[in-house]
């Protein structure tokens, strides 16, 4: 949660910044940029990934729960834009998201060999392609908020789904493609030569990202009915 609110409160003073240079009644930049039929551009940004776990024998104890450390990683990819309506468009975005989660799993004794059993590093690169509807408001002047809503499928590069080995063996495996909704808002800024637009948006995993051990009663995998993704981005983008 505190990674949550550090990005969440650094695109607020972001978006302070730049909103503060237009009056009441400002000289409009880029007047004709959103009547265009097709836009293109590019964004960069910053992540944070979880996972939501539902168990097979849920008993309500959180001791028996499966640990998320979270860690910020990054993104970086291309923007397409359809021109749908005057508040409605199409958007792509496909993109590279990197991150890396450390789990930990209960049940271990405390030794050495049960502390490295009991935790997996879990290093993720995302190639997320997202079919967006971005619902607009009226334009203010040089600015425009917007909701963006829609689905995503995502190809995860280090999945290790193909591999034999698994937990037993240090291998933590996830499954090759993950399907998730994805939703949030945002405000494009309209400056003298480009538009700029900071939005933060919510991913929720739709599948069961998870490879089970081969052993049914696998103390790392033998009691999770399903692993999904969360996540939180925060992207930069530029047209």
């Amino acid at each position: 949660m505190k990674g949550f609110y550090l990005l969440l409160g650094s695109m607020l003073i972001l978006t302070s910044a730049v909103s503060a240079q237009f009056n009441a009644d400002p000289i409009l930049n880029i007047e004709n940029k959103d009547k265009k039929f097709l836009n293109y551009g590019y964004f960069l940004g910053f992540n944070r990934y979880g996972f939501k776990f539902d168990y097979k024998n849920d008993r309500g104890d959180q001791n028996t729960d499966v640990q998320v450390l979270e860690s910020t990683g990054f993104n970086v990819g291309l923007i397409g834009e359809m021109r749908l309506h005057e508040f409605l468009d199409l958007r792509i975005e496909p993109g590279l998201y990197y991150n890396a989660r450390t789990l930990g799993f209960p049940g271990f004794q405390a030794t050495e060999e049960g502390e490295r059993n009991a935790i997996r590093e879990v290093k993720s690169t995302y190639i997320n392609f997202p079919v967006l509807l971005k619902i607009n408001t009226r334009r203010f002047g040089n600015w425009k908020p917007f909701l963006v809503a829609g689905p995503s499928a995502s190809l995860n590069l280090g999945s290790n789904e193909a591999s034999p080995d698994d937990n037993s063996s240090g291998t933590f495996r996830m499954k090759k493609w993950t399907y998730n909704y994805e939703i949030g808002f945002g405000i494009d800024f309209y400056l003298e030569y480009f538009k700029f637009t900071p939005s933060i948006r919510g991913v929720f995993g739709l599948t069961d990202e998870l490879i089970r051990d081969n052993d049914p009663n696998s103390p790392w995998t033998g009691n999770i009915e399903k692993m999904s993704t969360r996540g939180l981005f925060v992207n930069f983008t530029f047209e």
